[in-house]
């Protein structure tokens, strides 16, 4: 069905109404991130400057600290001071004497502070430039002989001048910082786009280091909400992105959101974190099962701690720290989860928390995914020998996180064909036994399609974008023309050879997610993050809740706190409460939520 077509099932407004459900925050406190975060965006030694547990402390000593300036403001000195200056600003605005001499002081000033610049950097400059400067010398000596500069070596005096300059005269301080910028060679290097939206969410990170515990953080989340609304609290695992060991290991992370949980028994939803490279957590064994009649049974472990004994909801997984969602250890467990109905929400954005350290030999093919090398001509057979592994030829880590991010890393797990080859390459045993693996035929008895997934930030703001402006796309437009989206089986239920490499260099990633979710009944994506970008997002969110397959696939949620540099919690609420009807908004944060996390 086309993503034009309506339906009926959001025409009507329920008068009793369940709680409303954000099915995508994060609590953890700056204690479970490793120091280094800043690595790969600034070189190193620097990374080293902004370590994030010198950062915390420093944070903390603001807030806390008797003699810090956030406690000023309550200070009589300070009081009586803020007094003096306003009526010493206020005076020269009333009075015609005070403002001429004001207007004189601040004159001087300004040219005093613009030669001490025009000394350090403009001279300089324009000599590089081959400009000649006898026209500004010769007015610098005018200046200088009348008494209109102030000339000092004095570092002391040279700073109480430029402090006067920044407090009392805007306009000089604005045009400082324009040449600044302009020839300091250090405003050259402020950071580009990708190292400026790190350090705005390391600041959030920072900024939340005030709290010690996540139960603080928590109470800050839902007193934005309407009473009763529950949240979905995602954790973290950074200690194998390649940044340094967090301070805080995981199992006190887990171990405060089950007191949380207790707690706040209605209203928190929160989810067990999962690295394959995670042997333990403390002493104990994270992940440890047997395969009973074709069924993963779990042995004592970590896993079965907090799904089964503390009844956490379900699982999260980030795979841009250096993993694929299909790695063979993950396997055995989404099997689990896929009989057992337990849900499953994964990272698929890109952003800036991924791994740190270098690419390594085995990412730079993909272990399903195969690409044809031969000639690129319809008129030529297609050769089988041409056929060799997908080459990812991304080098930064900034560029290597997509490889494990890309949505179509999970058509390797949802589709048999693909997953097949995953079982039959498998080093452990028991899990060709698992899936009931035929050696002879290559075949399985057993598969993932009811997989329960929910791919949280719905693939990112750019992607839609992208879907947005591909008028002639071939893949895009499919998600408009046919009910299943994107043809990925032909006729005799099969996947072309060659389609995978297609879909991974061309498709954009809401395409994709949509053929994904069009496709398998317990696949879901929710709008965290996005939904800062109301204006962009909410035109194709409205279209994407008329197409009968999706609407009831869609989930509400923020991604709290780490979008908080773009608008708090309770304006994203308004604005998509705003954007939506009522009816609309109901679905994906009442009526969706529930479902996806129904066991």
């Amino acid at each position: 069905m086309s993503l034009k077509q309506t339906t009926t099932t959001c025409d009507c407004v329920k008068k009793d109404k369940a709680p409303m459900i954000n099915c995508h925050t994060h609590i953890f406190t700056s204690e479970t991130v490793p120091p280094h975060i800043a690595k790969s965006f600034v070189p190193p030694p620097f990374y080293y400057l902004l370590n994030i547990t010198v950062l915390v402390k420093l944070v903390q000593w603001y807030f806390n600290s008797k003699k810090s300036p956030y406690r000023w403001p309550g200070q009589r000195w300070y009081i009586v001071l803020r007094e003096m200056l306003y009526r010493a600003k206020i005076a020269t605005t009333r009075s015609h004497i005070l403002g001429a001499i004001k207007f004189l002081v601040g004159v001087i000033i300004i040219i005093s502070v613009f030669h001490e610049f025009y000394n350090i950097y403009i001279s300089d400059y324009l000599h590089e430039q081959d400009i000649s400067t006898n026209t500004p010398d010769k007015i610098i000596g005018w200046l200088d002989a009348h008494g209109i500069l102030i000339i000092t070596n004095s570092w002391l005096l040279k700073g109480l001048l430029l402090v006067i300059l920044l407090t009392f005269f805007p306009s000089g301080k604005n045009l400082l910082l324009f040449l600044l910028k302009k020839f300091s060679g250090f405003f050259k290097m402020l950071p580009g786009k990708e190292t400026t939206a790190m350090l705005k969410r390391y600041m959030n990170i920072v900024r939340f280091s005030r709290y010690k515990d996540q139960s603080r953080i928590f109470d800050r989340l839902i007193k934005q909400y309407p009473e009763g609304a529950g949240m979905v609290v995602l954790p973290m695992d950074m200690e194998f992105m390649g940044a340094g060991n967090p301070p805080k290991p995981y199992g006190k992370q887990m171990e405060e959101l089950a007191a949380i949980k207790v707690k706040h028994p209605n209203r928190i939803f929160p989810f067990v974190f999962v690295d394959p490279r995670r042997e333990k957590v403390g002493n104990e064994t994270f992940f440890d099962y047997e395969v009973v009649e074709g069924k993963v049974v779990l042995k004592p472990c970590f896993i079965k701690t907090y799904i089964e004994d503390k009844e956490f909801s379900g699982f999260k997984i980030y795979p841009a720290l250096g993993y694929f969602p299909f790695d063979e250890r993950l396997l055995p467990l989404w099997k689990y989860a896929a009989d057992n109905g337990i849900p499953i929400l994964t990272h698929c954005i890109r952003g800036t928390i991924f791994y740190r350290g270098k690419k390594k030999k085995e990412w730079d093919t993909h272990p399903v995914f195969e690409q044809y090398e031969g000639d690129q001509d319809n008129s030529k057979p297609v050769l089988d020998k041409y056929f060799k592994p997908l080459r990812l030829h991304h080098m930064r880590p900034v560029e290597v996180q997509e490889i494990f991010t890309h949505p179509m890393n999970y058509a390797c797990l949802l589709y048999k064909q693909w997953l097949t080859k995953l079982v039959a390459q498998a080093k452990d045993p028991r899990i060709q036994e698992l899936f009931g693996y035929s050696p002879g035929d290559n075949t399985i008895e057993q598969d993932l399609k009811h997989l329960k997934l929910c791919f949280g930030h719905y693939g990112g703001e750019d992607e839609w974008l992208k879907f947005m402006e591909k008028d002639r796309d071939n893949y895009a437009q499919q998600l408009n023309t046919k009910k299943e989206g994107i043809t990925i089986k032909d006729e005799n239920d099969k996947i072309k050879r060659g389609l995978a490499e297609q879909l991974w260099k061309k498709a954009d990633w809401y395409s994709i997610i949509s053929t994904l979710m069009l496709q398998h009944s317990n696949v879901y994506a929710d709008i965290s993050y996005i939904l800062h970008g109301t204006e962009d997002v909410i035109p194709l969110l409205r279209q994407t809740l008329r197409n009968d397959g999706l609407l009831k696939k869609v989930l509400y949620g923020t991604d709290f706190y780490v979008v908080r540099n773009h608008k708090s919690d309770k304006l994203m609420l308004a604005d998509m409460m705003n954007g939506l009807s009522e009816a609309e908004f109901d679905l994906i944060a009442r009526d969706n939520p529930r479902e996806f996390l129904k066991r």
